[in-house]
């Protein structure tokens, strides 16, 4: 029998849209695709859900405020986009390390979704709740990924699910493509190794959180890992839903 070939890489979507809980979080995790998406003239949203004011217990100084890491935070986040080639960066100023997965952020999240109608959306995998035995996912990036998959299905492309949106112009969505990453069993990859370069440096735009730091070692680790899987040198991998219009 003749040797099974790999799936090819699906093209770059038109226009995507990246939902996570921090700033940074989409850096370490999708900043490579998003970077290469966007060299192919993909429109790209990004969502953060928090503006990362609690920070990080080993980088942050004792005398830091939320105000005031809340406001270089979303600098950061903005800088980092403009080297992956985001176009909208949008906070929703909830708390961080508080979120819940209520009916009322599904909405937001459903109204961003009408609003910039993404065929590609990008999120975390709300099933895992550790990784190997030495990281602990954080509960709000587990609330941002369950709650971003609400809103793609079946909220977004529900017309009598949050009616009051159609009063503000905002018809129903499908999402075509749902890419979610850091899941058990991936099946998709994105090789970024023309890209890795930017991705580093997106995630070296957010100081606050990297100190002295540097993320190159570990992050070029990760990407060959998961590339091995398919012979590629550099790659970040997803779970990839293919939805149909229903």
């Amino acid at each position: 029998m003749p040797a099974k070939t790999a799936p090819k890489e699906p093209p770059a979507p038109q226009r995507a849209m990246s939902i996570h809980a921090h700033p940074d979080d989409q850096e370490f995790t999708v900043g490579g695709t998003l970077a290469k998406w966007a060299r192919a003239g993909c429109e790209i949203i990004t969502v953060c859900i928090t503006s990362g004011g609690a920070g990080s217990n080993k980088y942050t100084p004792p005398d830091m405020t939320r105000r005031a890491l809340v406001a270089i935070r979303e600098d950061e986040q903005r800088e980092a986009g403009r080297i992956l080639g985001v176009k909208d960066t949008i906070f929703l100023g909830h708390e961080d390390g508080m979120l819940e997965p209520s009916i009322a952020l599904r909405k937001e999240l459903t109204r961003l979704i009408r609003r910039f109608r993404p065929e590609a959306v990008l999120t975390g995998d709300p099933a895992m709740r550790f990784y190997g035995s030495t990281y602990m996912n954080h509960p709000d990036h587990r609330v941002a990924a369950d709650v971003a998959l609400d809103a793609v299905f079946p909220s977004a492309g529900t017309r009598l699910i949050f009616p009051e949106l159609l009063d503000v112009g905002l018809e129903p969505h499908e999402v075509h493509q749902v890419y979610i990453h850091g899941a058990e069993r991936p099946d998709t990859y994105i090789d970024i190794s023309e890209v890795l370069d930017v991705k580093l440096a997106a995630l070296r735009a957010h100081k606050s959180q990297m100190g002295e730091w540097d993320p190159g070692e570990m992050i070029t680790q990760w990407a060959r890992e998961q590339g091995k899987r398919r012979k590629l040198p550099a790659a970040e991998a997803y779970r990839r839903m293919v939805l149909q219009d229903l």
